[in-house]
């Protein structure tokens, strides 16, 4: 194979007749397969069907400390379940607040609250001229909408290796005191699996913000979710990093069992300093009188410990593991040698990343819908929907089967390749155009 930057043009016209007979036949097919979100397997699920079960009507619902827990109270959750979840994110369990099914939820909720009533004493965001947040892109589109909902401006921060690039984020943090806060997925990151490196973690102990309630959003969201067992990212505690640092109070971080259970049945939590539990639970009194303590007991019963929230990720892993390699592997012969796109092999999380040619995103993702296949909208890993270069590809081979993700995989490469194709033709002509106009000028 070579580039297809190497190619002339008359190879190019060829190689395009080709993929577009290629095109028409998948279309005839009439596939109808949906790779738009991350989510779990029905294959993954059910290994955690035998959670129901933990819990029947002939078991007891007293909790360790005697509370019954198919009564009202308990707001911040059992002490077992913070047990639970705090090993998970190495955290103390003193610092958690353990809320239902969402972490989303609860990001929303911190927003709003800092929006309504100000942070730990300090004005409401409503109140304020201009609310600033920062967005790592590529980055989770769930979160910017969070911030696009409440009219908060977003600033782009490019990701590194290392994660967000941290001298723009303590230009920013630093210097400008309508910047609030900052989005961060600091392991297997969304969607590019970059795992933040201990400089990373330790600059953001260290910013000297110039916003007293200026917050890290650190959404932990896979902080279990290995793909190798043998390549397991390990990242600094980011709570006990601001402590060190002398910004105790400047990190909110959340988890939740969502895909470690079930999605829609899991527990969240929000783990931070012991001011701002206290800030918050002054709102939380108001907004609930507990979450779902049962549910609690059920993934506290069922895990026992986190040796056991271990044991089920790996198994998790071995089936998701051949998806994200079978699709690798693909891009590695198909795509690759052609010089027409590039991604980072991620080691966990749930996504891969694809960076095609400027410009052709948002086409490959139209090829590929036309063609059958359902995929996260170009631009959706940037904040408003807007790809500054029209390159960033979200991949979500979990949900799909084996075979299903194959037939998937190979649409894709072929709307790649003939997106590719076809850009570079135009870019050709383009140039061609540009000198006969030169050359008319002169």
């Amino acid at each position: 194979m070579r580039k297809y930057q190497e190619m002339t043009k008359s190879e190019l016209l060829k190689e395009k007749e080709q993929l577009e007979r290629r095109y028409k036949e998948i279309r005839e097919i009439g596939l109808q397969l949906n790779m738009a979100r991350g989510k779990p397997s029905a294959e993954q699920l059910d290994l955690s069907m035998d959670i129901l079960d933990v819990i029947g009507k002939e078991d007891s619902l007293l909790a360790e400390d005697g509370t019954d827990c198919r009564n009202y109270g308990v707001m911040d959750g059992l002490p077992e379940a913070k047990r639970l979840v705090a090993d998970m994110v190495d955290c103390k369990p003193e610092n958690l607040i353990i809320y239902g099914n969402s972490s989303l939820n609860i990001m929303y909720d911190q927003v709003a609250r800092a929006e309504l009533f100000g942070v730990c004493g300090n004005t409401p965001w409503s109140q304020l001229d201009k609310v600033k947040f920062l967005c790592p892109v590529p980055g989770y589109d769930r979160h910017f909408k969070i911030t696009e909902s409440f009219g908060i401006e977003m600033i782009n921060i490019p990701m590194t290796a290392d994660g967000p690039d941290m001298d723009l984020v303590e230009k920013y943090v630093n210097n400008d005191e309508a910047v609030k806060g900052i989005w961060c997925v600091p392991k297997y990151s969304n969607p590019q699996g970059v795992v933040y490196s201990d400089e990373t973690v330790r600059r953001f102990a260290n910013l000297q913000p110039k916003a007293k309630d200026f917050r890290i959003f650190w959404d932990n969201a896979y902080v279990v979710h290995h793909l190798y067992e043998d390549k397991q990212a390990k990242i600094l505690n980011i709570l006990e990093e601001c402590a060190k640092a002398g910004n105790p109070d400047m990190v909110y971080e959340f988890c939740s069992t969502s895909k470690v259970t079930f999605p829609g049945a899991g527990i969240a939590a929000l783990a931070t300093s012991e001011n701002n539990l206290a800030d918050i639970k002054k709102r939380l009194t108001v907004q609930t009188i507990g979450h779902d303590k049962i549910n609690q007991l059920r993934h506290v019963r069922y895990f026992k410990n986190i040796d056991g929230i271990k044991a089920h990720m790996a198994k998790q892993a071995d089936i998701i593991r051949p998806k994200f390699e079978m699709l690798i592997d693909m891009l590695n012969k198909e795509i690759k040698p052609l010089g027409i796109g590039q991604w980072i092999n991620p080691v966990g999380g749930y996504f891969v990343c694809f960076e095609s040619l400027e410009g052709c995103a948002k086409d490959i993702i139209s090829k590929c819908k036309e063609a059958g296949v359902t995929m996260t909208g170009a631009g959706a890993p940037f904040p408003y929907g807007k790809d500054p270069k029209d390159s960033t590809i979200r991949i979500a081979p979990t949900y799909p089967s084996m075979e299903e993700l194959r037939q998937a995989a190979e649409v894709f490469v072929v709307c790649v390749k003939l997106s590719s194709v076809e850009k570079l033709l135009q870019t050709s002509e383009s140039t061609i155009l540009e000198v006969e106009a030169e050359e008319v000028l002169q």
